[in-house]
């Protein structure tokens, strides 16, 4: 058995072949995606993927994680469970998504892009006003103060 990684559709987007040595999983959601999109790797690779479902405790885990860097609305559910899934196996996680490497990071977990630069800090996201420049560190439905649009920013501190 090799050097287990978890890899999630946007890294399988990027790849022309899976890793040597290594043991590659994904989540059934990562399946659907590719099938979704009818990406010929679904059926190549079909065989050589290993298919597992996270844990609800490391799902937990992550959701609260993407609460704090303010990710939980930018990463899909699927994203989720391709995180709780490299916890729960200890794996090496490959994504292009930088709220997914965002997320990978906070936890303190290792990630490897493969078709992009990866991030080199955690960022949170904050929430400014469009009408009075209010900024929230919790996303809103709309701007308590006056009732405006609210639009996603990075925070300058961490």
């Amino acid at each position: 058995m090799g050097k287990k990684v978890v890899l999630d559709t946007s890294a399988l987007f990027s790849m022309e072949q899976l890793p040597a040595d290594s043991d590659a999983f994904v989540t059934p959601g990562v399946v659907k995606e590719l099938e979704r999109y009818k990406d010929r790797r679904a059926s190549l690779w079909g065989e050589l993927l290993h298919v597992s479902d996270a844990s609800k405790a490391s799902l937990a885990k992550v959701r609260k994680a993407a609460a704090e860097t303010g990710d939980s609305t930018r990463i899909s559910p699927t994203d989720a469970e391709v995180i709780a899934l490299a916890l729960d196996l200890e794996a090496e996680l490959l994504t292009d998504d930088y709220s997914v490497q965002n997320v990978a990071s906070f936890l303190k977990m290792p990630f490897r892009p493969v078709g992009i630069k990866a991030i080199k800090e955690v960022r949170k996201w904050r929430w400014r006003c469009k009408g009075c420049g209010k900024v929230f560190d919790k996303e809103l439905p709309e701007c308590s103060i006056c009732g405006s649009e609210l639009k996603s920013t990075l925070s300058r501190k961490n």
